[in-house]
């Protein structure tokens, strides 16, 4: 609270006003003892620097500032991506991962060791696959959004891989079916996503490379174990270094996400869930 002093003596104001005599413009002393004007002094917390500021009065001032600590999402300080995966990892289980805290309630949520895969399943499973690589890479090569275009050409396209890989089952005498209502569905509403909600769809796109990179790989590998007399696919393989294809990916979305606010970032991260479920219902298809 501001405290009014009145002072007697012209020399002690000079001294505690830290006034020169010009500024004091003291004309005389009586019921107008008090300068016109004086030059106050600020010290803010945490601030050296002094802020001045007329009053007409001697005035003493006590000013605490506390500013709020900015929140800190999980992963933040290592770039969007981090986010984005802690956001994944969660809705994985223990089984599947570490840090996962969902119950397992789906098929495709069991420990692979225990899947019942048929070649059928498998090859719905990699024909609606197909359809949604094919679909990312047609809507970067669109890039409805200009920032779509950083993701063409990457190395992690597997569309073309899915292709030989199709074309090796026919060799070895199996029909290759239509897409299914999981792949068709999926595909049509990336398409329509990517169109309006660009944080939404990356999203979508970091979660269906990363997962096959990682969690794919091993899936592919015992899958291949129980009916492929381990027969490794292409969709499996990578042109070069797949761990410095991913970096390059994480870099390059990590770079986009800094032009995004902090509800478009979150908005990104709520859609984790729908990705999920929509790779889910495809990856159920092993064991149909």
């Amino acid at each position: 609270m501001a405290t009014l002093t009145p002072i007697s003596q012209s020399q002690y104001l000079l001294k505690k006003a830290h006034l020169k005599p010009s500024q004091a413009r003291i004309a005389n002393f009586g019921s107008e003892f008090i300068p016109k004007s004086i030059s106050l002094q600020f010290r803010l917390p945490n601030c050296s620097r002094m802020i001045k500021s007329p009053l007409k009065a001697t005035t003493v001032v006590s000013a605490t500032t506390a500013e709020k600590p900015k929140r800190r999402y999980p992963g933040e300080a290592k770039g969007f991506v981090e986010e984005m995966r802690f956001v994944a990892m969660k809705l994985h289980t223990r089984d599947q991962a570490k840090e996962g805290e969902k119950e397992t309630r789906e098929p495709q949520e069991r420990p692979v060791s225990k899947w019942e895969p048929s070649i059928e399943g498998y090859l719905r499973f990699l024909v609606d696959s197909k359809l949604v690589y094919h679909t990312l890479e047609e809507i970067v090569e669109k890039a409805a959004f200009p920032f779509y275009a950083e993701f063409r050409n990457t190395g992690l396209e597997r569309s073309e891989a899915l292709a030989k890989d199709l074309d090796w089952f026919i060799q070895q005498g199996h029909v290759i079916p239509e897409p299914s209502s999981p792949g068709v569905t999926y595909a049509e509403f990336l398409k329509e996503l990517s169109d309006k909600d660009p944080q939404a769809f990356i999203c979508h796109f970091y979660n269906i490379y990363f997962a096959h990179s990682a969690g794919g790989r091993m899936i592919g590998k015992k899958v291949a174990e129980k009916i492929l007399d381990k027969k490794e696919l292409e969709f499996y393989k990578w042109d070069g270094d797949l761990s410095q294809l991913l970096q390059s990916v994480k870099d390059k979305l990590n770079k986009v996400a800094e032009s995004w606010t902090r509800e478009e970032k979150n908005h990104c991260l709520e859609e984790t869930e729908q990705s999920f479920k929509n790779s889910g219902d495809i990856l159920r298809l092993i064991m149909s």
